[in-house]
């Protein structure tokens, strides 16, 4: 996505918005360019996440326990968790 006309063809393919750069406090958790769009934060905190080729998100842990806790729903690409 590097490319401007390879982005801008991407993002009309998309369901969600792309969203921002991501710059906010989580983007300490990432390598390489990420975006984020809010969806929801009236019940339950929904955000759509995209990543860049080659953007990778460090290994991290959502405690449930104390309110948090995630559930990822891959829409396009390929993405690996554990």
């Amino acid at each position: 996505m590097q490319d401007m006309n390879t982005k801008a063809e991407y993002v009309t393919q998309m369901i969600f918005p792309i969203g921002s750069p991501n710059n906010s406090s989580s983007a300490q958790y990432f390598t390489g360019q990420s975006y984020i769009a809010s969806i929801s934060a009236d019940q339950v905190v929904i955000n759509n996440v995209t990543f860049e080729p080659g953007c990778r998100n460090h290994w991290h842990v959502h405690h449930a326990d104390k309110g948090g806790g995630q559930i990822l729903i891959c829409v396009a690409g390929r993405g690996y968790y554990r």
